[in-house]
């Protein structure tokens, strides 16, 4: 049970492969995405302009987000390209107990504990420690990137890696990509995750529908990662919408932000109550305002 436990919490946080990050120093290359995507944008079954990938190899899983958000470059690039917003971004997601930015001669780095969805100490929880490195920053491209050389259960090799360029009518296409490398310890447990208490969950990807209109969607390991990035995208969505809120009224903002936007799709992402998922976010959040 402890064995699948851990793999869980790691699913729920960085469930994404080591398949190759392709690291972009201008916008040229994002610029060409966004006129590539553009039909996938405007009509997607998410009712936002969001298009969403995962794959799966034999010891890796992806994950990629392209989004447009309605704020300004300069807005983003303020907003995502600092690591101490990083920790009020992820602390939104419901299996992110505690994260913490602290600066060493070796540059930034993030402490994140991973957990359960409801309310635990940290001892309960699995710490991972991600490098932070800002790419490049010019008036209207940045990218960073985040790195963790080990996790739990033979994984290794985490990256994440975001970038972001201005649009047109002030606003922002956003690329977030996360990746990990597992082994055999990994993949077992995994696999009796879905055989288990993941067995009926489902990701986004549509995989058949019937003359009815019902939708059957992806399952098993990639349907994982699908839930998972849609949940930091929502987070990311849920940090920005706050920003032109009183510092005081921030958090609420957020905190009720990634909760409606997840039950826009319950089928997906519905795991707790509105009332205990707030309660426990409070706590989890004052927690995270000294080093633990």
């Amino acid at each position: 049970m402890r064995f699948t436990s851990i793999l869980i919490l790691i699913c729920s946080f960085w469930c994404a492969n080591s398949y190759a990050i392709e690291k972009n120093t201008s916008n040229i290359p994002l610029r060409a995405k966004y006129t590539e995507l553009s039909k996938q944008l405007s009509n997607n079954q998410f009712n936002r302009a969001l298009y969403l990938i995962s794959m799966e190899s034999s010891h890796d899983l992806k994950g990629e987000i392209y989004a447009v958000v309605d704020y300004p470059f300069a807005t983003v690039n303020a907003a995502l390209n600092a690591p101490s917003h990083w920790c009020d971004v992820l602390i939104l997601h419901i299996n992110i107990k505690y994260c913490h930015a602290d600066k060493n001669p070796a540059g930034t780095v993030l402490t994140i504990n991973l957990g359960k969805k409801y309310a635990q100490p940290l001892a309960d929880t699995y710490r991972v420690e991600f490098s932070y490195k800002e790419i490049i920053t010019t008036p209207d491209y940045f990218a960073v990137e985040l790195n963790a050389e080990n996790g739990p259960l033979s994984t290794r090799d985490y990256r994440i890696w975001v970038e972001a360029t201005s649009i047109t009518g002030g606003r922002t296409f956003l690329h977030f990509t996360y990746a990990y490398t597992f082994g055999l310890a990994g993949r077992l447990a995994m696999q009796g995750y879905l055989a288990t208490i993941g067995s009926d969950k489902v990701g986004f990807t549509v995989t058949r529908k019937i003359p009815d209109g019902s939708l059957f969607y992806i399952q098993g390991v990639r349907g994982v990662v699908e839930r998972n990035t849609m949940r930091y995208y929502l987070a990311i969505d849920a940090y920005m919408s706050g920003l032109n809120t009183p510092a005081k009224n921030q958090l609420e903002q957020r905190l009720l932000h990634w909760y409606q936007s997840t039950e826009e799709y319950p089928r997906q992402l519905h795991e707790v109550e509105l009332n205990d998922y707030l309660a426990m976010k409070r706590n989890e959040y004052q927690r995270q305002q000294t080093a633990q």
